[in-house]
């Protein structure tokens, strides 16, 4: 592993370095409005969620690292602190990047991404209709970083009113994850789309506490065949389980059968199945298995 102090690299290289590595980072596709009434489209990866009570969400317009201008949708928050957040998803990334591009000011990027204004209903920007999600912000507080190339300016605005496409939605009227086909930004040319395929559900500790991997059996622990994930997944839960009389698998019985006059072959035979079964999220099945051991 090599190790690199920021201080002795150029600004271009920091940048390069960082956006590779703290990926994937989410898209706010931001529509601003300057006080001549020019409206800007433009997308910032440097955004996040930072509170829900009060809603507030942080993009960051940084300073062009060439030549340390600043850009259109700095100026125009500026000059009028309301902002359209649109959320990016697949559908729409090809015409976001185009609207990336650094138009004269007072072009609309909406004409030449072709994207549909949209009226909103608190503030002066338009929304960007083809958007799935649509949030109308006011400003708070704009923070600069720095005054140099590359240095970013905290946009913190609060959210006064949503918008959200009944095709992403469930039954209850709320966002299925499975639905909304996120794109999130990832360093130089490279992007990627969350969707179904790539979806990862993980248990989430709640009121209940996790054992912990230290309370697992050391020959769970120091395992050659369960990975760090597997044993996050095993120590999940709040006690190693009881046997369960009643469980039973026909493919455990036959690995029992098989190897039990070598105890060695028979653990390692135990725990793969189990990896494969915690790969599938059946965690209790996994622990049933282990538990022959």
């Amino acid at each position: 592993m090599i190790s690199i102090p920021l201080k002795d690299l150029s600004p271009a290289d920091v940048q390069n370095y960082l956006q590779h590595a703290i990926a994937p980072r989410p898209i706010c596709f931001a529509s601003t409005i300057d006080k001549e009434g020019n409206v800007n489209l433009s997308p910032f990866s440097f955004f996040n969620l930072f509170s829900s009570n009060p809603p507030v969400v942080i993009f960051s317009p940084s300073r062009r690292v060439r030549d340390n201008t600043t850009k259109h949708s700095l100026q125009n928050v500026q000059e009028v602190q309301e902002v359209v957040i649109n959320i990016v998803d697949y559908d729409m990334l090809q015409q976001v990047s185009l609207a990336s591009c650094e138009y004269p000011k007072g072009v609309n990027e909406f004409v030449k991404a072709g994207f549909t204004e949209q009226k909103a209903s608190m503030v002066l920007p338009p929304m960007v209709k083809e958007s799935k999600v649509k949030m109308e912000c006011k400003v708070l507080e704009i923070k600069p970083l720095g005054s140099g190339g590359g240095a970013g300016n905290l946009v913190i605005c609060e959210v006064l009113c949503m918008h959200l496409d009944e095709s992403i939605l469930d039954e209850n009227k709320k966002i299925d994850q499975t639905k909304l086909h996120h794109v999130a930004r990832l360093g130089g040319d490279w992007y990627c789309k969350v969707d179904e395929s790539n979806l990862i559900k993980v248990a989430k500790p709640n009121r209940e506490l996790g054992m912990g991997i230290d309370a697992l059996p050391d020959n769970i622990k120091c395992s050659k065949y369960l990975t760090g994930n597997d044993l996050g997944q095993l120590a999940n839960v709040q006690q190693i389980p009881e046997t369960d009389p009643s469980f039973d698998d026909e493919r455990l019985k036959n690995i029992v059968l098989y190897y039990s006059l070598n105890p060695a072959d028979m653990e390692e035979e135990v725990q793969r199945y189990a990896k494969q079964l915690l790969s599938e999220n059946k965690v209790q099945q996994a622990w049933q298995v282990l538990l022959t051991l």
